[in-house]
């Protein structure tokens, strides 16, 4: 059962995606509208992607990019936090923090496609020397 449980688990860190379409698919079976329902899925692949990233790039480069991911998503919050506190002068924190979030999933997908892509581009051109 345990080594059920890692296997699962590593799939989900390996294929995030895979955790969205749960997450969706489980959102819709409990009858949350679209909306709610795919926002709900990008929250819980956030998480999964903030450990996704960082090694998929350590598997690829043997690099560990843990610290400036950190900075990154540190310097989108202080943006957001700024430009949220110059348009409306009263920060109103649960709106800021899901905009923050939100912004993290779509900065952490496009860094795992781009590293899902350069894998695979890498693969390719490996098997095609050998062969």
């Amino acid at each position: 059962m345990i080594l059920f449980l890692q296997f699962m688990l590593a799939t989900i860190i390996v294929f995030p995606i895979i955790a969205f379409l749960i997450m969706l698919i489980v959102c819709r079976k409990l009858k949350f509208n679209k909306r709610k329902a795919i926002g709900l899925a990008a929250d819980v692949t956030t998480l999964i992607l903030l450990f996704s990233v960082p090694i998929a790039i350590r598997s690829l480069w043997e690099l560990s990019i843990w610290i400036p991911m950190l900075v990154v998503l540190l310097v989108v919050a202080i943006i957001f936090t700024y430009m949220d506190w110059r348009t409306k002068k009263e920060i109103e924190v649960r709106p800021l923090l899901k905009k923050i979030w939100r912004v993290d999933f779509l900065l952490l997908s496009l860094a795992y496609f781009t590293v899902w892509l350069v894998g695979i581009t890498h693969s390719v051109m490996i098997f095609m020397m050998i062969e």
